[in-house]
């Protein structure tokens, strides 16, 4: 078995096109896609037409809901929002909302966008200095009860790690391929960062009975995503997508 897991696609359909034709020149068909899919300033119906053109397990992450709460309410207060509806229409709005929040891939893999009852909680960092650490192990297996598959799959934070816990459990999040760099208030305000602008994804792969994971960091036309985020007005957006960084962070 041989899976690409991508996650926080927010729309970025120059970095999903490389990570794509990566997967490809590996030899890769199946994919799992961990939610945040299309939200943000970028292309999001080129990105959802994309999507629908593999063969793609995919879950909703809490920015696939904000876009589907927020469309029957639509009232130009939110610009990005806005600008995303009127691009994608109702079809792939509906598709988020018909995402699931969890799901089981061969009988093994648990994947979630944070934690599995809140898409809103990392699973694997601790971000109350405003930089995330890795959790102590004791919070993560706590977020984890009930969860008894081998690999635990979760993206959310944008940053790709690979962690294994004393249960046996590997917990893989295979960062962001759209966006390396943003911040948030919530819980508390704090910066994720890359330092780079590449789009990251993983590869899982399972080798005589043995799981294996590879991340992975792909260059491509960053220039498009930063010119078209500046076309919409957000600056912060072109930023973060030119350089993996959070200004003044």
């Amino acid at each position: 078995m041989r899976f690409a897991v991508l996650s926080d696609i927010h729309g970025n359909f120059w970095a999903l096109s490389a990570v794509l034709e990566d997967a490809k020149y590996r030899g890769i068909t199946q994919f799992i896609n961990l939610g945040d899919i299309l939200y943000g300033p970028l292309k999001p119906l080129e990105t959802y037409n994309l999507l629908k053109s593999i063969d793609a397990v995919t879950i909703q992450g809490n920015e696939d809901r904000d876009v589907y709460e927020f469309y029957p309410n639509r009232d130009g207060t939110h610009p990005t929002l806005t600008y995303m509806l009127e691009e994608l229409g109702s079809e792939p709005v509906e598709w988020l909302r018909s995402l699931p929040t969890t799901t089981v891939v061969a009988e093994e893999i648990f994947a979630c966008h944070g934690i599995p009852t809140n898409d809103l909680v990392y699973l694997l960092e601790d971000v109350s200095s405003g930089f995330p650490i890795v959790r102590d192990e004791a919070a993560i297996l706590h977020y984890l009860e009930g969860v008894n598959q081998p690999i635990v799959l979760c993206g959310h934070s944008h940053v790709a790690r690979v962690v294994q816990l004393s249960s046996g459990q590997l917990i893989i999040n295979p960062g962001s391929v759209g966006v390396p760099a943003y911040d948030d208030d919530a819980p508390n305000y704090h910066a994720m960062q890359n330092y780079s602008p590449f789009a990251s994804y993983a590869v899982l792969e399972k080798q005589n009975e043995t799981w294996q994971v590879e991340l992975l960091k792909i260059p491509y036309d960053v220039h498009l995503a930063v010119e078209q985020a500046q076309r919409q007005g957000r600056e912060d957006w072109a930023f973060w997508i030119e350089t993996g960084r959070v200004a003044a962070a």
